[in-house]
């Protein structure tokens, strides 16, 4: 009998909002976005077939893969139909997001629920999908996180993974360690791993946006679930009592992190973690494509530990992945039925046919086949009472890019400057936030 997907009211999903933003600026030299929008090939068609083209933002990836699956099995299925896959480097795909859906986007492209959406779809850059849904399967709140502000759906989701520490398994019993759950107990463990020559939390920030996650966390532990989304939505002050005590506690854990990291990226962590030179590491579960396959096994997780108990640790980062329309598609049928198609139990199964850690948002999917990790992230997250989706789609793009990833590189190069970066934060934020 063939296992399935718990269902999301399980989680107790709430309205949420955040897969990995953008690099730490827009580079001038980064190549834009090349959409197959209209080309040589022909972009005509409907629901009867004709070609669909579909703006990936992953090339050589784990994901690139399960998505190139996707399209062959969708193509076999549907006779007529061809897909043009065009294939961008993730973080070139976030900078210039806003070029790409402004110029000629493709049919159909990756992107994220919440907040990121809602942003793009208030700006008539995404088009309505509300006829493609219900999506048999999918559940009512991930249908609220496909939902703009009008009312109508602009996004289907896919997958979603939760971020949380993950260790070695054989290191960690090796070594007598176990999975802290308050924050005191972090730090001692930690100290332990120091003192067996081990980096005791993997970490890099090159890219800008994996120190969001710790941010994230932080707050969500220190002040709730609600003051984090009301402080990414432009509300409550980065002055304030509640946020330097955030910042207090990262300095105070910084120590326990690798040095250097914002000139790692988090490949290169995740690889000190596969390596054992490192005993654990905030991140999603998209680090495990750092391991080889005959070490995935050996890959465990828990939930970030409590620092009020008052608080607890309910509340985690769980990203719900999907894809949308652009607002004025060559072939709307057939990017609808590709949508469709993208979200149901089959595209699921392609995905997991590679043994990837791939948490499909749809219940009836065959769960089967997952890996132990894959089980994990199910019931970490089914067990959590709030979900986040990150701070770069729980706020807006222009805030998280421009002002949130040079000031936290900047507190992890000067920790002890978090009142001035705080201000600049503030500032900037009270100019940004004023539709």
């Amino acid at each position: 009998m063939k296992q399935q997907s718990p269902s999301p009211a399980l989680f107790g999903m709430p309205v949420p909002r955040r897969s990995v933003l953008l690099g730490a600026a827009a580079l001038a030299s980064a190549p834009a976005l090349a959409a197959c929008g209209s080309d040589d090939d022909g972009g005509s068609g409907g629901e009867s077939g004709g070609q669909v083209t579909f703006g990936s933002n992953e090339v050589g990836s784990t994901f690139a893969k399960q998505r190139q699956a996707a399209v062959a099995d969708f193509q076999a299925k549907n006779a007529g139909f061809t897909v043009k896959l065009n294939e961008i480097d993730h973080n070139t795909f976030q900078e210039n997001i806003n070029n790409y859906l402004q110029g000629n986007p493709d049919d159909v492209f990756s992107w994220f629920a919440g907040y990121r959406m809602r942003f793009f779809a208030r700006r008539g850059l995404i088009g309505d999908i509300s006829d493609v849904w219900p999506l048999d399967g999918v559940a009512d709140s991930f249908k609220t996180a496909s939902t703009g502000d009008d009312g109508k759906q602009y996004f289907v989701p896919q997958s979603y993974y939760p971020w949380a520490m993950f260790y070695r398994k054989s290191v960690w019993t090796e070594r007598g360690y176990t999975p802290p759950t308050t924050l005191d107990e972090l730090a001692t463990l930690a100290d332990k791993m120091k003192a067996d020559g081990l980096a005791p939390i993997a970490f890099a920030d090159k890219d800008g946006w994996p120190a969001m996650g710790t941010f994230d966390i932080l707050n969500m532990r220190i002040n709730g679930y609600q003051f984090h989304i009301d402080l990414m939505a432009g509300k409550g002050s980065w002055e304030s009592a509640e946020v330097k005590k955030v910042f207090d506690t990262w300095a105070q854990l910084l120590p326990l992190h690798q040095p250097d990291s914002l000139g790692r990226t988090w490949q290169e962590a995740a690889q000190a973690l596969q390596q054992k030179k490192a005993g654990m590491y905030l991140l999603g579960t998209f680090l495990i494509d750092q391991f080889p396959q005959n070490e995935r096994e050996d890959v465990d997780l828990f939930t970030f530990p409590a620092v009020d108990p008052a608080i607890g640790s309910d509340a985690i980062d769980a990203p719900i992945d999907g894809f949308c329309m652009s607002a004025e598609p060559d072939n709307e049928g057939g990017a609808k039925k590709l949508l469709a198609y993208l979200a149901s139990p089959a595209a699921a199964a392609e995905a997991s046919k590679l043994g990837e850690p791939f948490i499909s948002s749809n219940t009836k999917a065959d769960t089967s086949a997952y890996s132990t990790l894959q089980k994990k992230s199910a019931e970490l997250v089914g067990s959590a009472k709030n979900i986040a989706q990150f701070l770069d789609r729980d706020t807006r793009p222009d805030f998280a890019s421009t002002v949130i990833i040079p000031a936290f590189q900047e507190f992890i190069r000067k920790p002890g400057d978090a009142a001035t970066i705080l201000k600049s934060v503030e500032s900037q934020k009270k100019s940004i936030f004023i539709d």
